[in-house]
């Protein structure tokens, strides 16, 4: 866990930092389903549910500040994202409507998660945002993304894994099913 320089910490937020499942309960309350995570065999959860991608954006817009506001924690995710604050840089890169950023620090502020910078981009597409803040790993739940951005920053990227990223992986993305397996010294010492 030791490494010999401070790096920049990429972390995507849903799924990552709170729980995977968290989603699940209001949107079977929603739809109608009775549906666990282990159903979500992939990212897009329209498709899970058999709801047009416009019917989920709807949902998304009119439920997301409640969802973030009462997402639970990810596992451990609190005490080691804590531990590495004063070491490292943590920018939180995600997908949220950045009209979301309030309920978002908010939420970290009550659960007592630290953070350097939140970065709410609105779109799955976290390269740009990446590269900005020059990262020097990821974390990630994503499949899509894991792979856009170890393939284009030729970074690691730890894919936390769900039943909705499961595939091959290339070398740079390893498979994590815990915060305790995370390796910050796979992280190449290289020079700004």
């Amino acid at each position: 866990m030791n490494t010999q320089r401070p790096l920049t910490i990429g972390i995507d937020i849903d799924g990552t930092v709170t729980c995977p499942s968290s989603i699940v309960p209001p949107m079977n309350e929603a739809f109608g389903r009775d549906l666990q995570l282990a159903d979500c065999y992939e990212y897009n959860l329209a498709n899970v549910y058999g709801i047009s991608d416009e019917e989920f954006a709807r949902w998304l817009d009119e439920y997301g500040e409640r969802l973030y506001s009462s997402a639970p924690v990810h596992e451990l995710a609190d005490q080691f994202l804590r531990q590495w604050h004063g070491q490292h840089r943590l920018v939180y890169i995600s997908a949220r409507d950045p009209k979301h950023m309030d309920v978002t620090v908010e939420w970290f502020n009550r659960t007592h998660i630290p953070f350097h910078y939140i970065d709410l981009i609105g779109s799955h597409d976290k390269l740009k945002a990446a590269t900005k803040w020059q990262v020097d790993l990821f974390l990630e739940d994503r499949l899509e993304n894991a792979l856009q951005l170890s393939d284009a920053l030729q970074i690691p990227v730890f894919l936390f894994d769900t039943p909705y990223n499961q595939g091959a992986l290339p070398p740079l993305i390893h498979r994590i099913s815990s915060w305790r397996e995370i390796d910050l010294s796979l992280v190449p010492d290289k020079v700004r």
